[in-house]
């Protein structure tokens, strides 16, 4: 089998901005920009391949993953607030639309990741072990669904779960669990988007100091490129362990983008990076223009 660096058109990270307290959520745009936020000073950002990165929003309530639903509105976490949010497609941020603060009249714990499915359907990550336990409403952990019609639904427990990605075809909802067990869980989805059947995907248990399973993206031939100890580890769909990439810095997060979608943005910490892929990557959401 080939190894990581056979998938990179070039093995160079390129860095595009730095300065920055925790980078995260990184979402392509189809105008050609790219959105991220700092989650530690509770700011939004874009950003274009050779120029500034620009400071969009503050206090954004500890926003961290970000999506788009179809009719381009971004979908953001904001884990402070404890709330999934959408903002309109006009790129003001002047207002915005809490999704989802409750499920079954218990408050979320913490947002962290968000995908958008091809039917408009939402599926994101609800970690609770950094809430204080007097304040934690829903427990365990685990992944909701905001349907098309704005109900939500129940998907899966996890202790800590953390980046999630779908298959090519979304019949496999990828999730990593960051603590304790470093995992990423398959779940085979039926037809309605729901699970149908779970198993460890991969384990992620490393010796390195920095990193956990977090942020996740396939590409279009099934690869599953996951952040985590010491770099993003590549797997291929069965599971195999390709490599592990390394970067200047060690990401939490990443996102395929650019025109033909080879381009893979790093949110690494202080600062964020490119490289450049062989095959396209999948958006994680169904927005086109």
């Amino acid at each position: 089998m080939a190894g990581v660096e056979d998938l990179l058109e070039s093995g160079e990270a390129q860095r595009l901005a730095t300065g920055f307290t925790f980078t995260e959520g990184p979402v392509y745009h189809p105008d050609g920009f790219w959105y991220f936020v700092d989650v530690r000073e509770s700011k939004f950002y874009r950003i274009k391949e050779g120029g500034p990165a620009e400071l969009l929003r503050e206090k954004t309530g500890d926003g961290n993953g970000t999506t788009f639903d179809p009719q381009g509105r971004l979908i953001q976490c904001e884990g402070g607030n404890r709330r999934v949010t959408r903002w309109p497609a006009d790129g003001k941020f002047a207002s915005s639309d809490v999704l989802m603060d409750k499920f079954e009249g218990k408050r979320l714990s913490r947002p962290n990741d968000v995908l958008c499915k091809s039917d408009g359907s939402l599926y994101f990550t609800n970690p609770g072990l950094r809430i204080p336990l007097g304040e934690r409403e829903l427990d365990p952990s685990a992944v909701y669904r905001i349907m098309p019609d704005g109900s939500n639904r129940h998907v899966a427990d996890f202790e800590y779960p953390n980046g999630l990605a779908f298959s090519p075809d979304e019949r496999v909802l990828y999730v990593a669990n960051t603590r304790h067990a470093a995992y990423i869980h398959r779940l085979e989805m039926d037809s309605a988007g729901n699970m149908a059947r779970r198993r460890i995907f991969a384990d992620m248990s490393s010796d390195e100091k920095i990193g956990v399973p977090d942020g996740m993206k396939v590409d279009v031939e099934g690869r599953v490129w996951c952040t985590g100890p010491g770099g993003t580890w590549v797997y291929a769909p069965d599971g195999t362990h390709i490599g592990t990439l390394k970067t200047p810095e060690v990401p939490a997060n990443l996102a395929f983008g650019g025109p033909d979608m080879k381009t893979i943005f790093f949110t690494a910490h202080t600062s964020v990076y490119t490289m450049r892929a062989k095959a396209p990557g999948l958006p994680g959401h169904p927005f086109k223009k």
